[in-house]
């Protein structure tokens, strides 16, 4: 048994089985999923899964470094590519939050998006789709601890989204193979 999410092309199947839930560290990473997330706003998570090595690749693999330092001629680079999703303003975000995550410690973005990882031991696996919920207490603080922090694109959803997708929660249903046991 799988999420259905996770049946319906080959791409979801390796994603869901091997990706989707897993913790995942280190700022650079994270700032890959939060980037994609924002990407995704709006779109189906098939359209960013199957352009991310295109996007890995116009975004310097998410080294934050790299990024913070694209110039005006990176961005018209990156609004000309038609690998990745050429969103003015996603665009725009993706760089400024290079540039803000540029400016933190070592392993900060790490601590800050763990920090809102919620108690797993009062949280029921979920039956059903219907019971993942789309925004949490816990994301919608995520998320306004971003924003304060000087990032973009980082609304609830998005956040809750990065949640899921970083392992901070589990929403695999009960029955799911790739489901962490208790």
């Amino acid at each position: 048994m799988r999420c259905p999410w996770g049946l319906s092309t080959a791409d979801y199947v390796t994603y869901h089985d091997e990706e989707w839930g897993r913790p995942v560290h280190g700022d650079d990473a994270l700032f890959e999923r939060v980037s994609l997330e924002a990407f995704q706003s709006g779109l189906s998570w098939i359209t960013i899964l199957r352009r991310r090595e295109t996007f890995r690749a116009a975004f310097a693999h998410f080294k934050i470094a790299e990024v913070a330092a694209y110039t005006d001629a990176d961005r018209e680079r990156l609004l000309a590519d038609p690998g990745i999703i050429r969103n003015r303003a996603k665009i725009d975000a993706t760089l400024a939050n290079a540039r803000v995550l540029a400016d933190w410690s070592p392993g900060e973005l790490d601590e800050l998006i763990w920090s809102h990882a919620p108690d797993a031991t009062g949280r029921p696996a979920p039956r059903t789709v219907s019971d993942v919920p789309a925004i949490t207490d816990e994301s919608t603080a995520l998320s306004k601890a971003l924003k304060k922090r000087g990032l973009r694109f980082v609304g609830p959803t998005t956040a809750y989204a990065l949640m899921q997708a970083c392992g901070l929660v589990d929403d695999h249903l009960w029955n799911c193979v790739a489901r962490t046991p208790a």
